[in-house]
């Protein structure tokens, strides 16, 4: 979504966008849904890709057919040893990722495109890093100018230690980070803290660069009422992001007062950890609980409008004070009320607190959210929730708009 979106808007800013991506690449979900905002006669090139997934599923006794779901968020509990060693193998062996086979054809094939094609700059995004380093040969032969952008970090993301790196991969990785920050022109990532660690490390003349929204999305957006408090979660919600306070209090309150078992309903869509399910569990919240798995894009738009609260758990990590979730700038133009549960004072707090669109509370913090919950079964509007508030420095059009002047800086 962060490059569509940038692709969409470029035109608007002088930019002709020319894509380079994989062809036959293996996604676990696909919504074709989102081909709606490819550009109108926009240049496209693929070069196959190999993915080694196939064979980990097979070799880990997973069916081909059935989508391998993020195994680091997983509990420790679903590990089996030929995870662990595939775990292992992906980090010491694969750098910097599983699709390092790509570089090599996808450096071959750009270098006879770019003897006779003018180019003024490049724009990588990774994770995936081979696409970084792929970026980086380019920038190295030609002297093109290059914008890197880090969706999420490299040697500092939150599974990295996850990978069983051993010192000589860990080396590897590094040395590869560093070259990229002394070829890259300008640097982008998703968050000020992120920004913050990359400089910490070496990376020079790095900017923030969010997800943002696009208010084309929200064309047709209406909100619905309902006479139920309607929370939703969408996405991943792995062992890191357990939200166990937020069931604590929900069960509590319950308890207080049985009839409330009717007035909430508690809608999770994507991929639930089995912790996720045993906690919900454990609380006796089953009956309010609907699973609704993996669902397209449009029908998340149709949760947002029913819900009455939009939980957010920031997953637990040495570095999540950078987390920022891609999905959070949609709920905040959703103009419903946020829930959030991370370490306080992290970005996320702070994009909240700008915005008006949400409270962040520490994850065990039962007593704020009985209260938060009881404001809504009471109807009270909340003193930290308005929508009025201005939020379009986070739409994806002026988000571009700030891309393209990067590229011109770095093109002249």
């Amino acid at each position: 979504m962060r490059c569509l979106k940038l692709a969409k808007y470029l035109r608007e800013f002088g930019w002709e966008p020319v894509i380079f991506t994989a062809k036959n690449a293996t996604y676990q979900y696909l919504d074709h849904s989102n081909e709606q905002d490819i550009p109108e006669g926009i240049e496209i090139h693929r070069v196959p890709i190999f993915e080694p997934i196939n064979l980990f599923k097979s070799l880990t006794g997973r069916k081909r057919a059935t989508p391998l779901q993020n195994i680091t968020a997983n509990s420790d509990k679903a590990h089996s040893l030929m995870d662990k060693l595939g775990m292992w193998i992906r980090g010491n062996y694969f750098i910097p990722d599983a699709r390092y086979r790509w570089i090599k054809p996808s450096v071959k094939y750009l270098n006879r495109y770019l003897k006779n094609n003018r180019v003024d700059a490049i724009f990588t995004d990774g994770p995936p890093h081979t696409n970084t380093v792929i970026g980086m040969r380019l920038a190295q032969r030609f002297a093109i100018p290059w914008l890197a952008d880090f969706q999420d970090p490299w040697t500092q993301v939150d599974y990295y230690q996850d990978l069983y790196i051993g010192k000589r991969a860990d080396k590897k990785h590094k040395a590869l980070e560093q070259e990229v920050f002394r070829t890259a022109n300008k640097i982008t990532i998703a968050s000020p803290t992120w920004k913050q660690d990359l400089e910490h490390i070496g990376a020079k003349d790095v900017h923030v660069f969010y997800y943002g929204f696009d208010e084309a999305d929200f064309a047709s957006f209406t909100p619905k009422e309902s006479d139920k408090i309607v929370i939703f979660h969408g996405g991943l919600m792995g062992k890191d992001r357990l939200p166990s306070g937020f069931f604590k209090a929900l069960k509590q309150l319950i308890q207080h007062d049985a009839s409330l078992q009717h007035r909430f309903e508690l809608r999770l869509a994507g991929e639930v950890d089995h912790s996720v399910k045993a906690a919900i569990q454990a609380q006796g919240l089953e009956s309010i609980t609907t699973y609704l798995g993996m669902i397209k894009r449009q029908e998340v738009f149709q949760e947002l409008s029913a819900a009455t609260l939009l939980l957010l758990p920031v997953n637990r990590a040495k570095n999540a004070d950078g987390r920022i979730p891609g999905k959070l700038f949609e709920l905040m133009r959703s103009n419903k009320p946020i829930l959030a549960y991370g370490a306080l004072h992290c970005d996320v707090e702070q994009v909240l607190l700008d915005s008006k669109r949400g409270k962040l509370l520490a994850y065990e913090d039962i007593e704020n959210t009985k209260l938060i919950l009881q404001d809504l079964l009471d109807g009270y509007t909340m003193s930290w929730f308005d929508t009025q508030q201005d939020i379009s420095q986070y739409d994806n059009y002026h988000l571009t708009k700030h891309i393209a002047k990067l590229l011109h800086d770095i093109s002249n």
